[in-house]
């Protein structure tokens, strides 16, 4: 999931940290799904990543094209 998400932060210039406070969560998460150790987020989770990065859940699923 995290080669999607660094993707699209990529193509919205945006950083780590900006990511976070568009969220309103702790940096700590985005670097939980950086590093693996949030593997697969709670819905209320995905849904802040989809709104903060402006893209549909659906665009965030790792599985739709075989790739993580």
């Amino acid at each position: 999931m995290w080669n999607i998400i660094e993707k699209l932060m990529k193509d919205k210039n945006l950083t780590q940290y900006k990511l976070s406070k568009l969220m309103n969560v702790h940096q700590s998460v985005i670097s939980g799904l950086k590093l693996g150790k949030i593997k697969k987020p709670s819905f209320e989770l995905a849904c802040k990543l989809a709104d903060a990065l402006e893209v549909s859940l659906d665009d965030l699923r790792s599985d739709k094209n075989g790739a993580d």
